[in-house]
């Protein structure tokens, strides 16, 4: 039998501990297994993942393991904007550093993971590329959704439903109905947003089992993944297969193309290279975004981006099939969480509708779908998100600045008509240090589109954006961030604003004099009176460009 280095503390202590947990004494020397599952019930994302940690356990036991449950924080997007929203991010170190000081601890052998919603599964990742033993990952599904006066409609829709509403657009009435149809059981949001997107990067990286994402929560499909996960943990902690020796550069370029081609959210980039950076590498995943945008076309068009929606992708072959159409760009040595090399893994792959899934020949655009721009307002970058097509989103605007530097202003200036046709909506002072934590800056999307500007509007800003929210041109993420200095925070209402995603142009027409005399009176953009964790954040944070982890 292996010696597993969770044996070296099996004292006499432990084992009284253990004995009354009902654990039997041949059992203490089996490989121990920390099922992470970050969940609460406060969301619906995570309401079915006490059930798979039951399962899970009982399917690690038949496979030879003995099994922990880890619990974790579990941000959900929607239900927390206290605080400006810097708990959304903040949370994904604090579920690395739990995951870090419950398994380290102990000295448990393996992880098991459950992801769900956005940050849960880039904080498992993290702490998985930081502890480096054996690790793999189930990606438990998306929600079910309903339908509104006979038509699709999921919580994107409800999303910008409510940008109308709090617009005066719609009724209360309207809106309580759209609530009760949007939702229809556990799961992530439906749409190519960050969890759907991560969940697919993630075995596009290969730590979750081929053919498994996406996946309808609860599904015989979702429930087949955890069997077979919870024989591949045992596995890999046997044959000593370790994070780290999958996460080299090819793995992460398969990861950045996959997230290029499906135009995935642009939040993923920032979480891929906080994984990077926790694995002790020098990989750069923005660098890779930018490098490989003029390179790899546009196959999946799924909403907030196209027509299709996420069961659309998951009956047309899932992420696997994409892969498959992809394959010629692709890095195919590459080991992935099976033991095999991707290019092993897409012998058998089958696309089962390449309208959905589309062939190289066939894409539905050739130019990046994701697109850093640098300039004057930002020196590092921003980001950018384009649709399938520009028939809504235009790629190039240029006008004045409107600038911001809280939600409620920018939402009452929407509703009261003092933001135009033709202005650039600049939200300063949201970025992860200054928040902190990062603020999301995206509910102005839907109120602008509710007011009948979704088109004839951009927003620059250095908060974050939700992965659904794809109508105006918005340049997001931008760094260096206005609480450390950047340029964003020294914009001035009226000043020209110029964006050009195709030519990765970011660009404010004031010139490098006039900023330095600015910044003699500029704002102090650091929030304050934060506390505990926050403050934590406030202080340790590192810029987008290393993933925001904290040092």
């Amino acid at each position: 039998m292996k010696d597993y280095r969770s044996n070296a503390l099996n004292t006499p202590i432990r084992r009284s501990m253990w004995l009354n947990l009902g654990i039997k004494d041949e059992e203490m020397t089996r490989p121990k297994i920390a099922i992470i599952n970050s969940s609460s019930n406060l969301a619906v994302c995570f309401s079915h993942l006490d059930e798979i940690a039951k399962f899970a356990a009982k399917e690690i036991y038949k496979a030879g393991g003995l099994s922990f449950e880890i619990r974790t924080v579990a941000p959900a997007d929607f239900l927390y904007g206290g605080h400006g929203g810097g708990f959304i991010l903040g949370s994904r170190d604090l579920i690395t550093n739990e995951i870090e000081s419950a398994v380290e601890g102990p000295q448990l052998d393996g992880l098991l993971c459950l992801a769900s919603c956005d940050k849960t599964l880039p904080g498992q990742l993290m702490a998985a590329a930081r502890m480096n033993i054996p690790t793999i990952v189930i990606c438990c599904g998306y929600q079910p959704c309903g339908t509104y006066k006979g038509e699709h409609f999921d919580i994107e829709d409800l999303y910008q439903q409510y940008g109308h509403y709090t617009m005066g657009k719609i009724t209360e009435e309207e809106m309580r109905e759209m609530s009760e149809a949007a939702i229809k059981g556990p799961g992530v949001c439906q749409g190519i947003g960050t969890a759907n997107t991560m969940h697919m990067a993630c075995e596009a990286l290969g730590f979750s089992l081929p053919g498994t994402t996406p996946v309808l929560a609860n599904s015989p499909q979702m429930w087949e993944a955890v069997s077979a996960s919870c024989r591949r943990i045992i596995e890999l902690v046997d044959q000593d297969i370790k994070p780290r020796d999958l996460l080299t550069p090819d793995a992460f370029e398969n990861c950045a193309k996959t997230i290029l081609t499906v135009s995935g959210s642009t939040n993923c980039i920032k979480h891929f290279q906080a994984v990077a950076k926790e694995a002790q590498t020098d990989i750069d995943v923005f660098d890779m975004i930018d490098k490989f945008g003029d390179e790899i076309p546009l196959l999946v068009g799924i909403r907030p981006n196209g027509k299709h929606h996420i069961n659309d992708l998951e009956a047309a072959g899932g992420t696997i099939a994409v892969l498959k159409q992809l394959e010629s760009k692709l890095k195919l040595d590459a080991m992935t969480i099976n033991g095999k090399t991707l290019g092993d893994n897409l012998k058998d792959a089958v696309v089962k509708d390449d309208d959905v899934i589309r062939p190289i020949d066939n894409a539905l655009n050739y130019r990046p779908s994701i697109i850093l721009a640098k300039g004057n307002l930002a020196r590092d970058c921003g980001i950018i998100k384009l649709q399938v097509n520009d028939e809504y989103k235009p790629s190039y605007f240029k006008g004045p600045a409107k600038v911001f530097t809280d939600t409620q202003s920018a939402s009452d200036a929407v509703r009261n008509g003092k933001i135009v046709k033709g202005d650039v909506v600049v939200m300063c002072g949201f970025g992860v240090t200054g928040t902190p934590g990062m603020g999301a800056t995206g509910g102005i999307i839907f109120e602008l589109d509710g007011m009948g500007l979704g088109s004839d509007v951009a927003i620059v800003t250095d908060g974050h954006a939700s992965g659904l929210c794809n109508l105006a041109l918005m340049v997001i993420d931008v760094t260096p961030e206005a609480a450390t200095g950047g340029e964003i925070g020294l914009v001035r209402d009226g000043d020209i604003i110029t964006i050009d995603a195709l030519k990765r142009v970011l660009h404010v027409d004031v010139s490098d004099e006039e900023f330095e005399e600015r910044r003699k009176t500029a704002p102090d953009y650091l929030k304050k009176g934060e506390e505990g964790w926050l403050k934590i954040v406030q202080e340790r944070a590192r810029p987008l460009n290393e993933g925001g982890i904290l040092c």
